[in-house]
């Protein structure tokens, strides 16, 4: 899986998240969805197709790539798990997600399993 860097990553899982809330996703969306300009949107939207990770149909509706889906669940999880965890551990829960938020990034893979197999017990 292509490296990418924490600002792509959070637009892929804010499509994902906007696709199991509305029919379609649109930059406007991801914009509203993020508090960003619809500029600033654009230019990662670019990116993400440059890299193929998602395809923009004439109608502007955005969708995953299988790369960018697999990508985007892997962050998702990812931040659900961690969040939940902090949570139960008596963090605050927008603490939580905040931190979640972070560490969702910069954690390995073999960190987060580890994490995950603990929590499934």
């Amino acid at each position: 899986m292509q490296e990418l860097n924490e600002s792509a990553e959070n637009y892929l899982e804010t499509i994902l998240i906007l696709s199991k809330r509305l029919p379609v996703v649109r930059s406007v969306d991801i914009a509203n969805e993020l508090g960003f300009k619809k500029s600033s949107v654009s230019v990662a939207m670019k990116n993400l197709k440059a890299k193929e990770h998602i395809t923009v149909n004439d109608s502007g509706f955005i969708y995953l790539t299988e790369s960018g889906q697999a990508i985007a669940e892997m962050i998702y999880e990812r931040h659900q798990l961690l969040s939940s965890w902090l949570t139960f551990l008596g963090v605050p829960a927008d603490t939580a997600a905040e931190d979640a938020c972070k560490i969702e990034h910069v954690i390995s893979k073999e960190s987060f399993e580890a994490i995950k197999r603990h929590v499934k017990r």
